[in-house]
């Protein structure tokens, strides 16, 4: 494999989002996500959002409706945090915020698996995660079948 190939890793992550105010209040106030520039043309806005100056996220205010499970496309954005008790203080904040999961409380991502994480929607439906690759051992393993992160 070549140095350009091999070094080739996700950059940020652009959403479509109905309501541009609501979609930065919810990454601000639940993930601590920072505004590092936005759009502000009516018909036009956006906004790019990150952390310690570095780009994670573009929201995109161009969506008709709120996400749809059903059609090809993102199926979810995970974030990886450092460790189990990190993701237990994003599931605290969120539920202090009103979020919906979509599993109770931090799950494993399948039998026997170490990781794991939480698992909610932002305000247009798209489906989020929190997790770490270890620390989840003895959380409950809600789907057998198949990755918890997969069909929910």
């Amino acid at each position: 494999m070549t140095t350009a190939i091999s070094t080739l890793r996700t950059g940020h992550v652009g959403l479509n989002v109905t309501d541009l105010d609501r979609s930065l209040a919810f990454y601000r106030d639940a993930l601590d996500f920072r505004v590092l520039g936005e759009g502000t043309e009516e018909g036009r806005r956006h906004a790019f959002l990150g952390r310690d100056g570095e780009l994670v996220l573009t929201l995109w205010q161009q969506a008709g409706g709120p996400y749809a499970p059903d059609v090809a496309g993102l199926h979810h954005l995970a974030f990886s945090a450092g460790a189990i008790e990190e993701v237990r203080e994003y599931e605290e904040r969120l539920r202090g915020l009103g979020v919906a999961f979509a599993y109770e409380g931090v799950v494993a991502h399948g039998e026997g698996a170490a990781s794991g994480g939480i698992f909610f929607h932002d305000p247009d439906g798209t489906r989020l995660e929190i997790s770490v690759p270890l620390g989840a051992q003895d959380a409950p393993v809600p789907v057998e079948s198949a990755p918890t992160c997969g069909f929910f």
